[in-house]
């Protein structure tokens, strides 16, 4: 469910596409989520017809007609999000949240896009594998002046192409990404059977710096990140993929963190569909179960959801499924330090002897933290602890469900004698 806000746009602004500072008053309500939690598709009411994305742990942004022109406003400025519950987040983002609204519109639309600046320094956006006037690129400097705060901007262009993209600035891109500026830009084809499916959805990867405690990611961070989310959320916060079994599925994923992710579906193989430079053609497809996500890049695949399941859906770096991590953390496998431990439960009554049989015990302890920090390993399934954070949640394909309900069903019932089991000789 979206909520509007009235935009106090007292200074007016620069526009890039010549409008008049008198037209600002003009200016579309930017639209807000009411909540963390991933928005149902609506239907478009007006515009060209297309087939909605769902995105994960987010929402699309509505946008009004104006001559002809598909209006969407876009506001950067401070945002709180919730990572998982228990923790949330200092970041920089659009109407609210981090990521921003996905923006979806149709190849031949002519799109304007007006960009409001609340953050305390100047910004830009840059449309991420769009084609278009060099003049609306928004690399800050080059290609436009940088959008002060309190200004807004206007980008105007036609979509050239279908497919998938993104949008972030090109204005302090170190501190801007870091902070969690980013968003998706799908265009979907003039036929909107081509290259249909049922089910559509779409997440941005990204990563933050935040130790334990604090809630502003660190914005010098290039590698020692210690929280890997899908749309700036972490395990168990992410929502399932919930599916309809029959369905055709489709995942955009696309990646601003500084590494590649190899992203791995348990129960199925797929086919790679789609990338930031356009669509596969079906002669050139190409089958995997785990796809690797280049940094600065995209990526789609499709499957038939024919087996019912909850399927572990994840990045396959082993240290991206968990939550805030120490980089500085010895390897006590094998060691015995009982005797170390009872002195210092006399010192510290909460200490608790870890790591010296491995990590998994920390599923099950409920050790206590700092305010605003997560465990490394949390989340519970129904045969106990997943032991997984960051970048996993689940596709849950379900007999029986309608078209447009992406309810959580809740964990998957097994047919008698589909279940591992122990063996009792």
């Amino acid at each position: 469910m979206l909520t509007r806000r009235n935009l106090l746009a007292a200074t007016g602004g620069i526009a890039a596409a010549a409008v008049a500072r008198s037209a600002l008053a003009a200016l579309p309500e930017p639209a807000y989520a009411a909540g963390p939690g991933t928005a149902p598709p609506p239907q478009p009411s007006t515009g060209r017809p297309f087939y909605p994305v769902v995105t994960l742990n987010g929402w699309s942004a509505p946008w009004r007609m104006n001559n002809g022109w598909k209006e969407f406003h876009l506001v950067a400025e401070p945002v709180v999000r919730e990572m998982a519950p228990g923790m949330k987040a200092n970041l920089w983002g659009y109407n609210g949240q981090s990521p921003g609204p996905t923006i979806e519109a149709v190849e031949g639309d002519r799109v304007r896009l007006f960009v409001t600046n609340k953050l305390p320094e100047h910004t830009t956006i840059h449309w991420h594998g769009q084609l278009l006037p060099c003049g609306m690129d928004g690399v800050g400097g080059l290609n436009q002046p940088q959008i002060k705060p309190g200004e807004t901007y206007v980008y105007e262009f036609e979509l050239k192409k279908s497919g998938t993209f993104m949008y972030h600035p090109h204005a302090d891109e170190m501190v801007q990404m870091a902070m969690g500026m980013m968003g998706f830009f799908v265009v979907h084809p003039r036929d909107p059977n081509q290259y249909r499916v049922d089910r559509d959805f779409v997440f941005l990867i990204n990563a933050y710096d935040i130790e334990p405690g604090a809630a502003t990611p660190k914005i010098a961070t290039m590698t020692e990140f210690n929280l890997w989310s899908w749309n700036s959320r972490v395990f168990p916060g992410i929502d399932p993929l919930v599916v309809r079994q029959g369905d055709r599925v489709r995942i955009r994923m696309g990646n601003l963190t500084m590494t590649n992710h190899p992203i791995h579906l348990h129960g199925y193989d797929f086919s790679v569909t789609c990338t930031d430079g356009g669509w596969v053609p079906p002669s050139a497809r190409w089958p995997e179960v785990t796809i690797d996500v280049p940094v600065g890049a995209m990526r789609a695949f499709e499957f038939d959801a024919i087996y019912p399941g909850d399927w572990a859906f994840h990045c396959h770096k082993s240290h991206h499924t968990m939550n805030p991590m120490g980089h500085d953390v010895p390897t006590m496998i094998g060691v015995d330090h009982k005797h170390v431990a009872r002195r210092m439960v006399n010192l510290i009554p909460d200490y608790m002897v870890m790591g010296e049989r491995g990590m998994a015990d920390m599923g099950e302890m409920e050790m206590p933290l700092p305010d605003n920090t997560l465990p490394m390993m949390t989340g519970r399934g129904p045969f106990g602890p997943i032991e997984m954070g960051g970048m996993f949640t689940v596709v849950k394909v379900r007999e029986g469900l309608a078209r447009n309900d992406f309810r959580d069903p809740g964990w998957y019932r097994n047919p008698p004698g589909t279940v591992a089991y122990k063996w009792k000789g």
